[in-house]
């Protein structure tokens, strides 16, 4: 009989998060894949498991699948980690999860921490309805073609976000989805954690400029039930241009795109100008 992979999640932080099943499957198993076997390594020794491991990670994702997939044929069982929380959340984990059911093997998942889970409930927006969108694509166009995509889901909306690109993504979220409340949640449960709430406006002003450190969720309430412009404007910017080249005046435009996207005229500036700061 084929072995049996375990899906461990492992800390997004601090060490204590983890739990006693998952102490006690890592210390069973014959093979840890991390993703990063120096990360991982420091978690097992603060918990004196000296277990076999092995890197898993995008870059050599296919090969070592098949790999592991022969440990398994062979009976043994294998364990999957992440660097941080939960293994196939943003993370490669899919593969191997897929050649394991085509052997007949089992596959248990060990559940734990997950960042986007702990900044939802943390965020005080409504949890009925998430939708979690994984992280936003590095590249402006595509990450705010991303945004339009999923503008008018109802539901919470959760993505992952690099320091560097964070003030400008949020400038792209309050122009794409409108001013909407927000979460920016930061190395949650480490010593610096940070949680900031406000309006997407506010709090891309808030982190332009400043040097962001550390793991980042960022939380956005659902969309507002308002009126919907006509299909080809789906931006406060391209608003403000598509009323310009009607002849209106750049100060008429602004008031009018504020009025259609249900924003006051100085929180619209205030986009705009964002956004023209982060380009």
């Amino acid at each position: 009989m084929p072995g049996t992979l375990y899906l461990v999640a492992t800390p997004i932080g601090n060490l204590q998060d983890i739990t006693l099943r998952a102490l006690e499957t890592l210390r069973a198993v014959d093979l840890i894949a991390c993703e990063d076997t120096r990360h991982t390594r420091k978690l097992l020794t603060h918990f004196r498991i000296s277990n076999e491991t092995v890197s898993y990670h995008e870059h050599n994702e296919r090969e070592r699948a098949e790999e592991l997939v022969d440990r398994l044929i062979r009976g043994e069982s294998v364990a999957i980690v992440s660097d941080a929380g939960t293994p196939g959340i943003a993370d490669p984990s899919f593969r191997i999860v897929q050649r394991a059911i085509e052997i007949g093997a089992n596959v248990i998942p060990i559940p734990g921490p997950a960042a986007f889970v702990s900044a939802a409930v943390a965020s005080g927006l409504a949890t009925d309805a998430i939708f979690f969108g994984g992280f936003l694509p590095s590249k402006k166009g595509e990450r705010r073609r991303r945004l339009e995509g999923v503008r008018d889901i109802p539901a919470t909306l959760i993505f992952y976000e690099a320091p560097h690109r964070l003030a400008k993504s949020l400038a792209d979220c309050a122009d794409v989805l409108g001013d909407r409340n927000a979460v920016v949640a930061r190395e949650l449960t480490k010593l610096h954690e940070e949680i900031a709430r406000g309006p997407l406006s506010e709090l891309a002003l808030h982190f332009a400029g400043t040097s962001v450190k550390g793991e980042i969720v960022v939380v956005i309430d659902r969309a507002r039930n308002v009126e919907r412009l006509p299909a080809a404007t789906v931006t406060l910017a391209g608003r403000v241009r598509e009323l310009e080249a009607d002849g209106i005046s750049r100060k008429a435009a602004l008031k009018k795109a504020a009025k259609d996207f249900g924003l006051p005229k100085s929180e619209a500036y205030r986009i705009i100008e964002a956004e023209k700061g982060n380009r």
